[in-house]
């Protein structure tokens, strides 16, 4: 018995694998640099939100055409890959198609495979089209440069090919194999091919096997570097997504507790404060990727980049230079390059003079921000891209108190006057004389 094929597909299964590992530790490492942040409550409510948004795509078919589109690509790209299974047991223990043993059923599945696959190929050349002849404007933002464009039509592109070699692998073994396939795409597909010697047939399905589970493993691999990072990335993130009411923000308990100590009317001012075992706060807010939580870092890994949340943007719509879609992009991009500093210095990071703040993004966008929450409503998989604006806003307001002039003025007055308006509080009400 010849093992050197399987002694060889085992090789490549184990690299490809082995190389998918090493990616995930390293984006598990970097998210890692984040803050800690607990999000073990409500557990219950936090699988619904996953099992509804990430496995339904429930968010995803608010917007028909694309949604209809990417839940047809989705559940044929996964449901086809079932498949895979068979040719890695085909390939460690040479046979050939193994699970034919299932007979009729295994001819329903083959049958609903192929039509799966011309499905999504159908999708995904109106996706092409959608993206490279009409030119949706989301998808040709500022932010949008050539690699985020390449990468979109890469991924379409590998789509293509591999249920192209899926159905050619049907096709030319439908002539040695009883697949009890019924009226599959292949059975249509197979006459093309009938004037070809046996041999021929043979080669050419063997052919597309190898270059098929090939294929698979170097998508799996290029997800790392692809924005489809999200196809893995979408289940935790909308897990642990908060699920507070989207208007409610976040409190620093150091500063919750020094304005609880000012409203109690039994607290001594003057005497010393309690020894507590708890770190002092160093920071407030966030100018690089490190200050933010890990949350926000897996926020930034799972970005689609598909531009739902810029396009309902109110400050973009107006103009203005803020786009959340380029906020994700930033923090993904600069986590990135943290990543490869601390790869490139044996696992310290070495201060490279850079931050997040000002290298990446910029005051102008973090200002522009109106805080309405629409890029957190609109994102399919629950990014939220505000929790990072308005935590880089507290560190230019406490750290660098480098608020713009209007807030300033209006903190100022609600300090003195007890409201955001310039009038002392004993004139408050003079308005009324006025009438």
């Amino acid at each position: 018995m010849n093992l050197l094929p399987n002694i060889i597909f085992a090789a490549i299964l184990i690299l490809g694998l082995g190389y998918f590992i090493k990616h995930i530790k390293k984006i598990r490492r970097n998210i890692k640099l984040g803050q800690d942040i607990d999000v073990n409550n409500h557990k219950k409510e936090r699988w619904k939100n996953m099992a509804m948004i990430a496995l339904g795509q429930s968010k995803m078919v608010r917007r028909p055409i694309s949604g209809v589109l990417h839940v047809v690509v989705y559940i044929g790209f996964i449901i086809i890959n079932i498949e895979v299974l068979e040719i890695i047991i085909d390939g460690l223990f040479g046979t050939h198609r193994v699970f034919s043993v299932l007979g009729a059923f295994y001819g329903f599945l083959i049958s609903t495979f192929e039509i799966l696959a011309v499905s999504v190929v159908i999708a995904v050349i109106v996706f092409w089209l959608r993206r490279n002849s009409l030119k949706l404007k989301r998808f040709w933002s500022k932010e949008m440069t050539s690699w985020p464009k390449k990468d979109a039509n890469y991924i379409l592109y590998f789509e293509i090919v591999l249920m192209a070699l899926f159905l050619l692998m049907n096709a030319t073994d439908l002539q040695f194999q009883d697949m009890n396939s019924g009226n599959s795409i292949s059975k249509y597909i197979s006459p093309l091919f009938a004037s070809l010697p046996a041999n021929t047939l043979h080669i050419i399905e063997r052919t597309a096997w190898w270059l098929h589970i090939a294929g698979i493993l170097v998508f799996l691999n290029y997800l790392y570097f692809s924005k489809h990072l999200h196809i893995l990335l979408a289940f935790p993130n909308t897990y642990y997504a908060s699920v507070k009411p989207k208007g409610e923000l976040n409190n620093l308990d150091a500063v919750t507790k020094e304005v609880m100590l000012m409203m109690d009317p039994n607290a001594d001012p003057f005497a010393n404060p309690e020894t507590e075992e708890e770190e002092p706060v160093t920071k407030f807010g966030a100018s690089d990727v490190q200050d933010l939580n890990w949350v926000q870092l897996l926020n930034a890994y799972t970005c689609t980049e598909c531009g739902r949340c810029t396009s309902e943007c109110p400050a973009n719509q107006t103009g203005k230079k803020l786009s959340p879609r380029k906020i994700m992009m930033d923090t993904r991009d600069r986590l990135e390059e943290v990543g490869k500093n601390i790869d490139h210095n044996n696992g310290t990071f070495k201060d490279d003079k850079k931050q997040l703040l000002d290298n990446y993004i910029t005051r102008e966008e973090l200002w522009a921000c109106t805080s309405c929450n629409a890029c957190v409503e609109a994102c399919p998989v629950s990014i939220n891209p505000l929790s990072i604006i308005l935590d880089m806003r507290r560190y230019l307001v406490m750290e660098e108190s480098a608020a713009p002039v209007e807030l300033n003025n209006m903190m100022t007055n609600i300090e003195n006057n007890g409201a955001p308006w310039p009038y002392n509080q004993m004139d408050r009400l003079n308005w009324k004389d006025e009438a």
